[in-house]
């Protein structure tokens, strides 16, 4: 019971106390998002880690000028790594790729929320931008921008939909 407490518990965190996140914490963050499924197991995604504050400013500006990704202590971009899939999977590897990708970022989150920290899945921003900042390699795609800290905040879970209204059996 305790893995769905902590899923309806996962919310999106976009303030920040000052307090740093440790090492030993963010080596916990990274192990779990790479504990997450992977097609044919190649692991297809990278993680890249910014505590630096001019770094973390043009990310920042990168997305729409989303300011919180500045104030938070560390950032991890995870990024999709074509290659590492596609040598397997041909092109269909690039969408593995990409699932691989967003099913560490879920753990990223959930493992933020296990330790008490806060972190926001950002989606907005300029790919392009992003990846030179970044000096990503042109193989390599960022998928989203996770800005992780000590919450300065308490928001209340967010509404969804009705499951039922989502959910189709057999057929549409």
């Amino acid at each position: 019971m305790e893995c769905l407490d902590l899923l309806f518990r996962r919310v999106s965190i976009r303030k920040f106390t000052q307090d740093d996140v440790d090492d030993e914490i963010l080596m916990k963050i990274l192990e779990a998002g790479n504990a997450a499924p992977s097609a044919g197991n190649l692991q297809a995604r990278d993680f890249v880690v910014i505590r630096n504050p001019e770094t973390k400013k043009r990310l920042a500006m990168a997305a729409l000028k989303q300011m919180f990704i500045a104030e938070a202590p560390v950032v991890i971009v995870v990024c999709a790594n074509y290659p590492r899939s596609m040598r397997v999977y041909g092109e269909r590897g690039r969408l593995y790729a990409e699932q691989d990708a967003t099913a560490a970022i879920e753990n990223i989150l959930l493992a933020v929320t296990a330790l008490n920290l806060g972190a926001v899945w950002v989606g907005a921003f300029d790919e392009e931008q992003v990846s030179e900042i970044l000096e990503l390699p042109e193989y390599v795609r960022p998928m989203a921008i996770i800005p992780i800290g000590h919450p300065a905040e308490n928001p209340s879970p967010r509404n969804r939909y009705p499951v039922s209204m989502l959910t189709h059996f057999e057929k549409w």
